[in-house]
């Protein structure tokens, strides 16, 4: 068994008694969504409140992920808590880990990981929903903001491999946005730079149907540096959408 605990969640999560595997396996919670049995296996996710800090505590039975480094598999939120530390290494802005462990024993195989909410933080479609709502300096600034996080990730060497807006955040703060990754359970490093950008910049374009031409060429502008750059990634993507019949 393997647990790891945030020391800046350590008194708080003491303090409730739930800081052990135990404690948090047993916790009666109403999963936010429907449990998801796909991989033979078991996976929820639950909220938690502790002293007005929201948590989201996700707990999986034998729902098993497999790549070339682990043939045989290993619980998907263990590869999602290994990127989390990974992107905080890097300095790639996103939600970060409050406790895990995992347990196994008689051929079942349990994970627990706990993140803490992104308080004040609203998700990409949350804000392109009400995009009309927004002042012109507000629809740039969250324009800018994904394509600065989006580029962050990518030139630090990695993707995310489920780059849906749904998992960027964004908040506004005094004089600047925040922008913040969630669900990093697919995340690994870039092997094909060029085509391994374009499928996460494919996915993250769907959906976003209210943004114009020139709020793609500001993103893109700001994604790649440079209006001559960003014209080569919007191109390059537009060729993708073209060949899998999408534009």
């Amino acid at each position: 068994m393997k647990n790891f605990t945030a020391p800046s969640w350590a008194p708080l999560l003491q303090r409730h008694h739930i800081n052990t595997f135990d404690a948090l396996w047993n916790l009666d919670l109403e999963p936010v969504d429907v449990p998801n049995l796909e991989r033979g296996g078991h996976s929820e996710v639950s909220l938690l409140t502790l002293e007005d800090q929201r948590f989201f505590v996700k707990r999986q039975t034998n729902h098993l992920g497999r790549s070339l480094q682990r043939p045989f598999g290993e619980p998907t939120f263990a590869r999602e808590f290994r990127n989390i530390q990974r992107f905080e290494a890097l300095n790639i802005p996103a939600l970060e880990a409050a406790w895990f462990g995992e347990r196994r024993s008689q051929g079942t195989w349990c994970s627990i990981l706990v993140t803490p909410a992104l308080e004040g933080y609203s998700d990409l479609i949350a804000w392109h929903a009400r995009w009309n709502q927004l002042s012109e300096h507000e629809q740039v600034s969250v324009i800018e903001a994904s394509a600065r996080l989006l580029a962050t990730l990518h030139d630090t060497g990695w993707m995310h491999g489920s780059l849906y807006a749904k998992h960027v955040f964004l908040k506004s703060q005094p004089g600047h946005w925040e922008a913040r990754l969630i669900d990093l359970e697919k995340s690994r490093p870039l092997l094909r730079r060029t085509a391994e950008r374009l499928r996460d910049l494919d996915v993250f374009t769907r959906r976003l149907t209210t943004w114009q031409p020139e709020d793609w060429t500001t993103f893109f502008t700001a994604y790649a540096g440079t209006v001559e750059s960003g014209r080569f990634w919007q191109e390059k993507l537009n060729k993708r959408l073209k060949r899998k019949g999408k534009s």
